[in-house]
C-alpha cells in the first residue's frame, strides 16, 4: 500500500461526522490567544468550586479529544477503538505538580497498573512515566552535577555518590525517590513491558539519564525494555546518543530511545538568559530537524538500538519509512515505533498503521481537574506549532467534502 498522509478517508475512517465536525470547533477555538490562554485557568477556577456545567463542558471538549478517561479501566474504550485501526495505546497517567511523598507513592503505584494493563493487553504497547512525578523536582536539580560526573563515565549509578551533596533527610529522600524509579523499571521487565522514561528540563535532565542508564544496564541484557527519550531541541543530543550506543556495546546491553523535538523550548532559553549561561537549545528549527532525522537514521543502522519516532511531523515520518525500506527493514520490525498524541495527527497514525508500520498513541487519563496542566500545554502547543492547527483543520474539512461528495 502506497503511503499517503493526504488520505483522510483512513485517517478518519472511524470517526462519525459529529465527532469530526467536534474536533473542528475545537481546533478552530485554538486560533483564539484568550481561550488558550484563560480557557484552562478558568476551568480549573470553575470545576474547583463546582460551577454547574463546566465538569461536563470540558470532559465533553478538550479532555475528550486529547484524553483516554479519568481512570485505566475508563481508557478501554478508547484502547480498543485505536487497536481496530492496528494503532497500539501508550497510557499516560497524566497528573502533575503534586509534590509530596503520599502523592509520590501513588503515582508509583498508579504508572505499575498500567504496566500491569499493559501485560493483559497486546493492544497497549508501551507504558511511560515522568520523574517528576515521584520525586521533587528541587531534588532533582540538586542532583544533576553529581549525575553529570557519573554519565561522563563508565562506572554504574549508586545512590552513596550523591551523599555529599545531601542532607540525612535529603539523602533518606533521594534513596526513596530511586526506590519508586526502580520499582517502576523494575515492574516493566518482569512484565517484559516496554517503558519510556520521559525528558524534562536540562536542568534536572542529567539525573533523570543517570537513573534510567542504570536501570538499561540492569534490564536491556536480552532486549530493549527501559526507553530513555532525548529531545533534539537540544544541540547536544545526538552526542550522547552516540556514547550511550557506544556504552551499550562495550558492556552488552540494549538501548532504547524515544526520539522527539521536545517541550520545554521557550521556558529553556528564557533560563538560560537570565542565569546566563550558554543556551542548550538549538540556533533554529533547521538545526533541529537535522538532528532529529540524523538521529533516527543512526539508530536504525544498528541492531542494538530501538527506537519510537515520537512526532507530529510528516516529513519526518516518511524520511524514515523510506529509509526502513532502502535498509531492507521491514515495516512491523519490532525494533522501530511511531507514536502520535491522541487527538491529533491521525493522518500520520492511521495511515501509518494502515501500511503496517508499529504505530502507537500516547493516551493520556486522570481525573479531569488534575490533567488540565497537561490540557493546558496541548491547548498552548497547537496554537504556537507553526501550520499545526491549519493542517488538523484542512484534513477535516477534506474529509467533510469527501463525505458529502459521496
Amino acid at each position: 500500500m502506497s503511503l499517503n498522509f493526504s488520505d483522510t478517508e483512513i485517517a478518519f475512517k472511524s470517526k462519525s461526522n459529529v465527532a469530526i465536525k467536534k474536533a473542528a470547533w475545537l481546533f478552530k477555538s485554538f486560533n483564539y490567544p484568550f481561550i488558550v490562554q484563560q480557557g484552562p485557568l478558568l476551568a480549573a477556577w470553575a470545576l474547583k468550586w463546582h460551577f454547574p456545567f463546566i465538569g461536563s463542558l470540558v470532559k465533553g471538549s478538550i479532555f475528550s479529544q486529547f484524553c483516554g478517561g479519568e481512570t485505566i479501566e475508563e481508557c478501554s474504550k478508547t484502547v480498543n477503538f485505536l487497536n481496530h485501526s492496528n494503532v497500539k495505546s501508550i497510557l499516560d497517567y497524566s497528573v502533575e505538580g503534586e509534590e509530596n511523598e503520599s502523592n509520590f507513592d501513588h503515582t508509583c503505584r498508579e504508572i505499575i497498573r498500567t504496566i500491569d494493563a499493559a501485560q493483559q493487553n497486546s493492544a497497549i504497547a508501551f507504558s511511560v512515566f515522568k520523574t517528576t512525578g515521584i520525586v521533587r523536582n528541587a531534588l532533582l536539580e540538586k542532583l544533576n552535577p553529581s549525575s553529570a560526573k557519573i554519565l561522563e563515565t563508565k562506572k554504574a549509578l549508586e545512590i552513596k555518590d550523591y551523599s555529599s551533596l545531601l542532607s540525612p533527610l535529603e539523602y533518606k529522600e533521594c534513596e526513596l525517590a530511586f526506590t519508586r524509579f526502580s520499582l517502576i523499571c523494575d515492574a516493566a521487565a518482569a512484565a517484559n513491558i516496554r517503558l519510556f522514561v520521559d525528558a524534562e528540563e536540562t536542568w534536572i535532565q542529567d539525573t533523570i539519564d543517570a537513573w534510567t542508564e542504570a536501570n538499561m544496564r540492569k534490564h536491556n541484557k536480552a532486549k530493549a525494555i527501559i526507553f530513555n527519550t532525548v529531545q533534539m531541541y537540544r544541540h547536544d543530543r545526538v552526542k550522547y546518543m552516540k556514547r550511550l550506543v557506544e556504552m551499550g556495546e562495550d558492556l552488552g546491553f540494549y538501548i532504547g530511545f524515544k526520539i522527539v523535538r521536545g517541550a520545554y523550548m521557550e521556558k529553556e532559553r528564557e533560563r538560560a538568559l537570565v542565569m546566563n549561561y550558554l543556551s542548550p537549545i538549538q540556533p533554529d528549527k533547521e538545526h533541529c530537524d537535522r538532528d532529529f532525522d540524523d538521529a533516527l537514521f543512526y539508530c536504525i543502522q544498528n541492531s542494538k538500538v530501538a527506537i519510537c519516532c515520537g512526532t507530529h511531523n510528516e516529513e519526518s515520518s516518511l524520511k524514515l519509512t523510506k529509509w526502513m525500506q532502502e535498509k531492507g527493514i521491514s515495516n512491523n520490525d519490532e525494533r522501530i515505533y511511531f507514536a502520535q498524541l491522541l487527538g491529533m495527527s491521525d493522518h500520520i497514525s492511521f495511515n501509518l498503521a494502515a501500511s503496517d508500520y508499529n504505530v502507537a498513541k500516547y493516551v493520556p487519563y486522570g481525573p479531569v481537574q488534575a490533567v488540565l496542566p497537561y490540557l493546558a500545554r496541548r491547548a498552548q502547543e497547537n496554537s504556537s506549532v507553526k501550520g499545526q492547527v491549519g493542517r488538523e483543520l484542512n484534513l477535516i474539512k477534506n474529509e467533510l467534502q469527501r463525505r458529502n461528495s459521496n
